[in-house]
């Protein structure tokens, strides 16, 4: 160490030394500079950068040594050989390109380490090699600890100076990073020269080309200038040039730089566009890749649409617009072309979604009017026809209430691929909304044509559609219109296609009804009826009537059941053998089941006494999977004594899912709900259902009650009945007991409650009627 110093002291000329050190610093700086620049960027403009940052590295380096050797002082005169001068400048760039290069090859700590070890041994490689290029009337000695530890050193410090710059940020990495590279090229610099002695000898041969200290000062000097003065060039290009060519490729429209007409520069968005490359476009016209009048479009205060030829041959549509820069110190224009594939892909998009269904990608409601004004406006041209359909699903609302929206989607899916295979060419099938879809069967001979249409329909959803085993499936029902001869324009064509429509449901499902107009004014008052129903609970003109049931043992009434009502505002009190029907088909008897069954629970826990209420279900009410939960809740919120409610279902309720129905029945019995047989003998499979679950009650059925009186046969059945709840330990309720002859005939047979008006009629509620119900018992 103290050789080092005593080396720079007493051999050295100190000011040349500052000097040495501050041209290493410059080329340090820059180094680094260029260093992060070429980390930057990508792999493409790397190398670039890299080439950049070895050239600054390896003169740097290299006027550093040779200042350092200007400082050298003795008394021998020193020159200095040509060949080995220029090789040791080459071996430094060299050297550092390599360090460099492998830096970022891998791009981590160990690369970085592996580099600055490089650029070590090119340091050496230039120091040594430069030393040979002394040419003096002495011989050069080295001591080789020396050389080894001015290495070590060298390797040391560059390795600090290449780890550092990539650990640390910002300008942190270039201040340290480079204050640690002039730390390795000056300290293997004179660690090396401390170990370096001249002999003095006679007969050293020289090179004939050599080079004086003061030639070799100035070239120097220019080197270390030309390199500071790049560098910052280089730095000042990139940043404030090369960054303004990145700013324009990264703008969403291609730009065409136009001089003398013809294309003299474009931006990477422009190639990318048109799949042209750049060797293809500079030098070309515009006219050559554009559809467009360079005049009109310079002209032209708001952009223009075109075509742009791509290098695929597809015309891609595009909006340019002409502007005038100046572009390299000459007046020139540049062509603005902005891609417009996704706005008319948007547009289309737009526009299909304003006329087509999103679900099943039929044509909407608006698409379906207009084109039935076509077909019609054809026809009245032509004389021709046009058939209007009106389909229908049965049983999809009940389906999309049961089983949720997701799998009344796929159906709607499904039966929008079966309208879409037996349709014909030129027929439009739509979805007008729900599950109501359409179809216009234009120009073809009626009703032929349309009589063959629907046969097809019913026999493919017969085929696809089994709802005899899939509880999922439905059928279609179909009313058909013909124009002229049932309407003359599309409302009034539609509307009565419409009304074929209820025709055909009311025959009873599955059908297709040509239009009649005798049939119109019954369907359209069905028809009201079923929107009227939709509101009923909300308008509050659904009510409750109470019927009591008579026990024979105890001589008072021991319940009532709630008989559902409606108040319609303008037709008076409609029956439920009118509505229940097409609350069934509707699909609303799921939300009146429930208001029906919380309104008879809260009417029961206003009663003084602790009498039962019975409450009838529907057979598609057992197709809800969450019933029991649902009583289970209302029961809960009113607080009512399970036991005191009896649920009346019919045989029908059976007889689809048929296991699922049974285990509600079960759960129902567990929580201590009582479930009544109703209409017990008029179904089909009394016998067994009474096998499959112990009902608490079987109810006779009132048609077999009215004929007591003058139909033996109705009396036999009626004894059977009877006896047979008795040998099953099952109570039964006669209804409609209505005279005191049947009253003395069921009471003589066995039965154990009666129920009709003979006991009173159906009424409000109990707790209002019968404020004692003892009393009214009596």
């Amino acid at each position: 160490m103290f050789s080092v110093i005593a080396c720079i002291r007493d051999d050295h000329d100190i000011r040349l030394i500052f000097v040495a050190a501050f041209t290493c610093l410059m080329g340090s700086l820059a180094t680094m500079l260029l260093f992060a620049r070429a980390q930057e960027c990508r792999s493409h403009q790397r190398r670039y950068w890299i080439t950049a940052a070895a050239f600054a590295s390896g003169v740097g380096i290299w006027a550093t040594h040779f200042i350092a050797m200007l400082a050298y002082q003795d008394s021998i005169p020193i020159t200095y050989a040509v060949s080995p001068t220029l090789l040791s400048m080459v071996f430094a760039i060299l050297g550092s390109w390599l360090a460099i290069s492998v830096a970022f090859e891998w791009d981590n700590s160990i690369s970085f380490a592996c580099g600055g070890v490089l650029m070590a041994f090119g340091i050496g490689a230039m120091h040594f090699t430069g030393m040979q290029a002394i040419e003096t009337s002495a011989k050069l000695s080295y001591s080789l600890p020396r050389i080894v530890a001015s290495v070590a050193v060298g390797i040391s410090f560059a390795s600090l100076a290449f780890v550092a710059f990539r650990r640390l940020h910002r300008v942190r990495r270039i201040v340290v990073g480079a204050l640690l590279l002039l730390l390795a090229i000056c300290s293997l610099h004179f660690t090396a020269m401390s170990g370096v002695a001249l002999t003095l000898e006679t007969d050293v041969p020289s090179e004939a080309l050599a080079i004086d200290r003061s030639i070799l000062a100035s070239i120097v000097l220019a080197a270390a200038t030309a390199l500071i003065l790049s560098s910052l060039g280089a730095i000042f290009i990139d940043r404030h040039l090369t960054d303004l060519r990145g700013f324009a490729n990264a703008s969403l429209e291609g730009l065409l730089v136009l001089r003398d007409g013809r294309i003299i520069d474009a931006n990477e968005r422009f190639f990318t566009i048109s799949g042209w490359s750049a060797q293809q476009v500079v030098g070309a016209v515009p006219e050559a890749f554009l559809t467009l009048d360079l005049e009109a479009c310079t002209e032209a205060a708001i952009p223009l649409e075109t075509t742009l030829s791509g290098r695929d041959g597809k015309a891609i549509p595009v909006e340019t617009v002409i502007r005038s820069i100046t572009y390299r110190g000459h007046e020139c224009s540049v062509l603005v072309v902005r891609d417009l594939t996704e706005r008319r892909r948007a547009q289309q998009m737009i526009e299909h979604l304003a006329h087509h269904d999103i679900l099943t990608d039929l044509p909407n409601r608006s698409l379906f009017d207009q084109r039935m004004r076509q077909a019609l406006q054809m026809a009245n041209r032509k004389h021709g026809e046009v058939a209007v359909f009106c389909l229908d699903l049965d049983r999809f609302k009940a389906i999309n209430d049961v089983f949720g929206h997701a799998e009344g989607d796929r159906l709607l899916c499904r039966v929008a691929g079966i309208l879409q295979r037996v349709a014909e060419e030129g027929d439009t099938v739509a979805r007008l909304g729900g599950d109501e879809f359409a179809i216009i069967q234009p120009m073809r001979q009626q009703p032929e044509a349309a009589t063959r249409l629907a046969e097809r329909i019913l026999v493919e959803f017969a085929a696809e559609m089994d709802t005899a085993r899939d509880p999922t499936a439905v059928g279609v029902s179909l009313g058909i219109a013909i124009f002229p001869r049932d309407g003359a324009n599309a409302e009034q064509l539609y509307a009565n296609a419409d009304t074929a429509l209820y025709r055909a449901k009311r025959a009873g499902r599955g059908h297709a009804c040509f239009f009649d107009a005798e049939m119109d004014k019954a369907a359209r008052m069905r028809r009201q009826l079923e929107n009227d129903l939709r509101q009923a609970i909300l308008r509050k003109q659904l009510y409750l009537d109470y019927q009591p049931i008579y026990d024979v043992g105890s001589d008072s009434v021991s319940g009532y059941e709630a008989l559902l009502r409606w108040r319609h505002p303008d037709r008076g009190i409609i029956e439920p053998e009118t509505f229940i029907p097409i609350a069934e088909e509707s699909g609303s008897i799921a939300a009146i089941g429930e208001w029906v069954l919380e309104q008879a629970c809260q009417e029961a826990m206003r009663w003084r006494q602790p009498a039962s209420v019975a409450v009838n279900l529907s057979p598609l009410q057992f197709m809800i999977p969450t019933l029991y939960d649902q009583i289970e809740r209302i029961l809960r919120k009113t607080g009512l004594d399970p036991r005191r409610l009896e649920l009346e279902i019919t045989e029908a309720a059976l007889m689809r899912e048929r296991t699922a129905v049974l285990a509600t029945l079960q759960r129902l019995h567990r929580l201590g709900v009582r479930v009544v047989m109703d209409d017990f003998g008029t179904g089909f499979s009394s016998l067994s259902n009474l096998r499959a679950f112990p009902f608490d009650k079987i109810k006779v059925d009132r048609s077999f009650t009215g004929a007591l009186e003058h139909d033996p046969a109705a009396r036999s059945i009626v004894r059977a009945i009877i006896g047979l709840g008795h040998s099953l330990n099952m109570p039964v309720v006669t209804e409609g007991v209505e005279t005191e002859i049947q009253r003395r005939i069921v009471i003589e047979e066995g039965c154990a409650q009666l129920q009709g008006i003979f006991f009173g009629k159906p009424d409000i509620g109990p707790s209002q009627q019968f404020p004692d119900m003892d009393r009214a018992a009596g």
